[in-house]
């Protein structure tokens, strides 16, 4: 069985690399590695095939930045011709990036059967990029594989075929847990000048917190603000220091500590011995709640309600003015150590047998 699995930004990687290592134990699986360049800096892709040793794509597109539009049309154009090359017996995606909704819409045109996985997952939000993606992706899926037990009922309430929609859990989370013994290493907190259990992290990158340079100075002067009480730390995605650069922000804490993009096990060190994270990142709610750290996420919405319900986090909205409300209870309460079910360190191997046992599965024509 030829499995060809299509990456193509940070949040992708770790999902692969627990695939990939799935994948191992059966000699009959040859898996094909496409990353379409969505994400292209160092910290953002190369590292974590270094770190995650992830063996180099079989096929590297270079599609690189511009609009979801143009990400879209160059990745379909891209990806057509290595599909029809490789002719996979599975065409395997992840999450919710643009080159996961381009991947889903080549691979139906040209009659290729497509597994998705993290299916199911809703913000029901449309004003996110994101949103639409899964929408889809999920339309076009041969096979649903849940991460998230509200996946099912989203799937469910969409007129998804039961028999193509599996729970199988989370595999970021089997990478999560690979990686925090690999992390402890790590010269990170000592870079940055922090002590474990004594500083917040926060990542910030979703359009609706630092496209507009108003809204963006105004969190960054409330995370100043905190800074006066504990250290703060910023490891900035690229498009947050530009946008920062841009409104001209300066810290006037010195423990307000602004560093570069950090790379997956330097990431994992800062969740793992952080007091408290402060997030717009679906994928950081989710590894918080696994690791039992108090998670206070920066948005409207989370398309992951689990690590609510059963998790560390809470939705404190996109107001920076409302989150001083919440920071005296993220620091002072006790979380929850339950993990969800089947965020145990074995997703992929489900996807793994779920695919072996479904190569005979005809494609969906509805």
């Amino acid at each position: 069985m030829k499995v060809l699995s299509v990456v193509g930004a940070r949040p992708n990687f770790p999902k692969l690399a627990a695939l990939n290592e799935s994948f191992k134990p059966y000699p009959e699986i040859k898996h094909v590695i496409v990353h379409t360049g969505q994400h292209y800096d160092f910290t953002m892709s190369e590292q974590f095939f270094q770190d995650l040793k992830i063996p180099s794509p079989t096929h590297h597109l270079g599609i690189g930045s511009g609009s979801h539009a143009e990400q879209v049309g160059k990745t379909m154009m891209a990806l057509e011709p290595v599909f029809l090359q490789e002719r996979p017996d599975w065409i395997v995606v992840v999450g919710d990036v643009n080159a996961t909704a381009s991947s889903a819409m080549v691979a139906k045109k040209i009659g290729m059967r497509l597994a998705h996985v993290e299916a199911g997952l809703r913000s029901f939000d449309w004003g996110m990029p994101e949103e639409v993606n899964r929408v889809v992706t999920d339309r076009l899926s041969d096979l649903l594989l849940v991460s998230d037990p509200s996946g099912l009922d989203n799937l469910r309430a969409e007129g998804q075929e039961e028999s193509r929609v599996h729970y199988v859990g989370n595999v970021m989370i089997d990478t999560l847990l690979r990686s925090v013994e690999l992390a402890k290493g790590r010269p990170t907190l000592d870079e940055y000048g922090i002590e474990p259990g004594n500083y917040v992290i926060v990542t910030m990158h979703r359009p609706s917190n630092v496209d507009d340079p108003k809204k963006l100075v105004g969190w960054m002067n409330v995370l100043d603000n905190l800074a006066q009480t504990i250290p703060v730390v910023l490891p900035l995605h690229p498009r947050t220091k530009a946008k920062l650069d841009a409104a001209g922000f300066s810290p006037k804490s010195k423990n307000m500590k602004l560093g570069a993009q950090a790379g997956y096990l330097d990431m994992v060190g800062l969740l793992k011995n952080a007091k408290l994270v402060l997030t717009d990142s679906g994928g950081i709610q989710e590894e918080t709640t696994a690791l039992g750290i108090p998670c206070l996420t920066l948005r409207d919405n989370t398309e992951r309600p689990i690590t609510i319900s059963e998790g560390t986090n809470t939705l404190v909205g996109s107001d920076p003015s409302k989150l001083a409300g919440f920071l005296d209870a993220a620091f002072n309460n006790p979380v929850s150590e339950k993990r969800p079910k089947y965020w145990d360190g074995h997703a992929a191997d489900r996807i793994t047998k779920i695919l072996l046992e479904n190569n005979d599965l005809a494609p969906r024509q509805k």
